[in-house]
Formats: C-alpha cells, sequence, structure tokens
C-alpha cells in the first residue's frame, strides 16, 4: 500500500471512528464531505482491517461515496471503477481483498455504473472470461452478486448456470451466498425458469448448518446456511 501522506494518516483514526458509529447515515455523509478521491484510498484500506464490522462498513461506504460522486462527476466515478478492476487484475500484483464485495454495492448502488460495468463484474464468476479462481475471493464476488442480484436481477440471470455449483461447495460461505443469489433473483424475476433449483438441492440447503459471518443490518451476525435458507426457502421453493 502506498505511503500515506500526514493529510491522510491524521484523517484515517476519524474515518474508522465514523465507519463504526451508530449513526451510519451521518457518518458515510461526513465521510464523503471530505471528497471521493481523497477518500476512497482510505476506505480501500480498511477492506484488509482485522475488525471485521470495519471492513463491511467501509465496504458499504463504498458503494454510497462513490454512487454520490458519481452523480457529480461521473467520469472521476470511472477512473475508481477502473481501479477497482485493476486491483482484480494478475498484474496489480495483489490480491483485490475486498474488491468484488464494493463493486458490488457500487453497481447495486448506481444504475448508470451499473449499466456501463456490470458485464465486467459478472465475468469474474464466469469460467471463461475474467474467472476469479482464489476461493476467498469467490466469497466475496458471490455477495456482491447478490447485492447486485438484490437491485439488478435481470442482469444477473444470464450467469445463474455459472453460480449453481457454489451450491454444491466445500465452502459454507459459497453455499449460502449463492443460495442468497438464487433467492433474490427469485424473488425480484419469479417467472423466469432461470433460477429453478431440484427440490433435493433446495432441502440440502435448508438443513445445512455449517455457519458464517454475515454482514447484515450494518452488524455482525453468527447465522447458519439453514438460517439463510429459511429466508428464501419460499421463493426457491415456488420454483418446484
Amino acid at each position: 500500500m502506498p505511503k500515506l501522506n500526514p493529510s491522510l494518516r491524521t484523517l484515517k483514526p476519524e474515518i474508522r471512528d465514523l465507519l463504526v458509529a451508530p449513526d451510519f447515515d451521518s457518518a458515510c455523509n461526513a465521510i464523503s464531505g471530505y471528497g471521493a478521491r481523497k477518500v476512497i484510498n482510505l476506505l480501500i484500506s480498511f477492506y484488509c482491517h482485522d475488525d471485521p464490522l470495519v471492513r463491511w462498513r467501509s465496504i458499504e461506504a463504498t458503494g454510497r461515496i462513490v454512487s454520490w460522486h458519481a452523480d457529480e462527476n461521473m467520469e472521476s466515478a470511472r477512473v475508481i471503477m477502473r481501479r477497482f478492476l485493476w486491483m482484480l487484475n494478475d498484474e496489480s500484483g495483489g490480491i483485490g481483498w475486498g474488491v468484488p464485495e464494493a463493486m458490488g454495492e457500487v453497481l447495486s448502488s448506481h444504475k448508470a455504473l451499473c449499466m456501463e460495468y456490470n458485464r465486467l463484474f459478472l465475468s469474474y464468476i464466469q469460467p471463461a472470461c475474467n474467472f476469479l479462481e482464489h476461493p476467498v475471493l469467490q466469497r466475496g464476488l458471490l455477495w456482491g452478486i447478490s447485492r447486485l442480484a438484490s437491485t439488478q436481477s435481470m442482469l444477473v440471470i444470464p450467469v445463474l448456470p455459472h453460480i449453481k455449483p457454489f451450491l454444491a461447495s466445500e465452502d459454507p460461505y459459497h453455499r449460502a451466498f449463492a443460495a442468497l443469489i438464487f433467492g433474490n433473483t427469485r424473488s425480484a424475476q419469479p417467472d423466469s425458469p432461470a433460477v429453478e433449483l431440484p427440490a433435493d438441492i433446495v432441502d440440502q440447503l435448508c438443513r445445512d448448518n455449517a455457519e458464517i459471518d454475515l454482514y447484515e443490518e450494518r452488524v455482525i451476525k453468527r447465522k447458519t446456511v439453514a438460517d439463510l435458507c429459511g429466508k428464501i426457502s419460499g421463493s426457491l421453493r415456488n420454483n418446484l
């Protein structure tokens, strides 16, 4: 990570405290007041923070602030999006922790950016395209796609065949987030045959007691895969 200049070094603990403040809406407004291009570097630095609440709130704050910034300066927001794409490129020399989640937040928050970048974002789940092979990055990508599916489900339907294998993954995060993608898509597109799942898969997911840590309602909650599927099983079962 580049060495922070004194002004950013001074600002970093202030941003960190704002991210965990009780009034998250006001905190995001305060953070955005420093300028999106300035604070985005700090928000990215928190994607690897030891405190998972700081990490996830920095991701959510990124979605809001980049979306607001795009309304004022679309080209500048594109620069941020291109940076995210670069961070997921092998040539960047890094791993890109937190970037798929942040991209999912941005695209679910801003329609114009979504229309420009959704194909690139979804290409990371497609084996013939820019497939992300790292299992932990795949967790973040699946979560990001579930966020996108909650607001732009039609865009996600074409990649559902690539999501389906993750329902049987050994990684419980893969199974949980893949199920959320199907559930979110089904809720928005109840008549689409693309989201059909066999009864045995749905039943297995609904009995899956493997635990994950989920960012929900701006806190970290311990959930089982079955807990998540309990919320969406109705929408999944509608196609049986």
